[in-house]
């Protein structure tokens, strides 16, 4: 597979800068197997059958965009993911100026950290001064959003990012980006959903940076995806199996969500509680085993992720879906509009064991 093979082209005017108001209004292309159907997110619950569970990613966005000082030099940093030993892997634009052993300063006056690893990809490994709670309240004044490259902000994220740009499920910090298809969720919807018997349970993946970066080479199978941290509680992982055994259907809320629950599945499509990375790659090809539909955005092309639904949906089908989605007008990326896909019947069998690090 090449690059190219998941390319199309976008007009500019496609891409969404700010979202809709309410949230649920946001349009949604429903992919059936034989048919493409313009709706909205609000009309969920009658697309949806009651004993099918939602699975949505609670993960909190950070403030990960910092400029560090190292002396006189200036150093843009990207928080990408946390360690478990507390330290934070992070991308550093001008990172020849870093060196292992650096104090950074940050702007805002209270957070300071230590430079304990510098890689040849801009990647760097830095110890803070402060953890939890206290940290996160220093970030809250040296940190601003790091949104998509695509929504223009030629002054910096809004105040109305802050709230546009996380989830109503957001509870544990750590993503650098928003799980974008959550945001189309309001508390009325959910009732809505709830009321018609449709359940939903939380899963945790937090979003790194790597989501921002480009697939730079042009066989695809050589990509290697960024590691990203994820948790299913045991509770979590047997809320889906027993929707699953009694006849309902898995919807992940997401791709993060799907690739999560496919790292944790087994062969026969049972979840088991999940902690660590994955760095799962899902291309055409790969056989599901945990998700049954999918609900998400407008991705670029190019993307992992438009290859993600390639291999969810069909090809074909996708291909199909985007054009429609252009030709009508729909709304692209973080704050654009939604698709829900129903998996393709090629993809149905038992896949081949998730990629996950530790």
């Amino acid at each position: 597979m090449r690059l190219a093979d998941f390319d199309f082209d976008l007009p500019q005017d496609c891409i969404a800068q700010h979202p809709v108001r309410p949230r649920d209004a946001a349009r949604l292309l429903h992919v059936a197997h034989d048919r493409l159907a313009d709706c909205v997110v609000g009309d969920l619950p009658g697309l949806l059958r009651a004993g099918d569970i939602l699975v949505v990613n609670d993960t909190r966005v950070i403030p990960a965009q910092l400029t560090a000082r190292r002396g006189a030099a200036r150093i843009g940093i990207t928080l990408d993911q946390p360690r478990p030993d507390g330290a934070w892997h992070a991308l550093a634009r001008n990172a020849r100026r870093v060196h292992v052993g650096d104090e950074l300063a940050f702007d805002g006056g209270e957070l300071r950290a230590t430079v304990l690893e510098r890689h040849d990809d801009g990647g760097i490994v830095l110890a803070f001064d402060r953890h939890d709670a206290a940290f996160a309240e220093a970030l809250q004044h040296a940190g601003a959003l790091a949104l998509p490259p695509y929504i223009a902000r030629p002054g910096g994220p809004s105040a109305e990012d802050r709230t546009d740009y996380q989830t109503v499920f957001a509870e544990h910090d750590g993503a650098v980006a928003a799980p974008t298809a959550g945001l189309h969720f309001t508390p009325a919807l959910l009732a809505a959903l709830r009321d018609r018997g449709i359940a939903h349970v939380t899963v945790t993946l937090h979003v790194g940076a790597g989501t921002f970066l480009p697939v730079r080479t042009d066989d695809v199978q050589r990509h290697r995806m960024h590691a990203e941290r994820g948790m299913i509680t045991p509770a979590a992982a047997a809320a889906i199996n027993a929707a699953r055994v009694a006849g309902g259907r898995v919807v992940a809320v997401g791709t993060t969500s799907l690739r999560l629950l496919e790292s944790a599945a087994a062969e026969d499509g049972r979840v088991g509680p999940f902690g660590g990375d994955t760095e799962l790659f899902i291309l055409p090809g790969y056989r599901f085993r945990a998700v049954d539909l999918l609900l998400t955005n407008f991705h670029l092309p190019r993307s992992t992720l438009f290859m993600l639904v390639c291999a969810f949906a069909g090809t074909a089908r996708m291909r199909d879906a985007y054009a429609h989605a252009i030709e009508h007008g729909y709304r692209f990326y973080s704050y654009g509009d939604a698709c829900l896909l129903e998996r393709d019947a090629r993809a149905r069998a038992a896949g081949p064991p998730a990629m996950t690090g530790s």
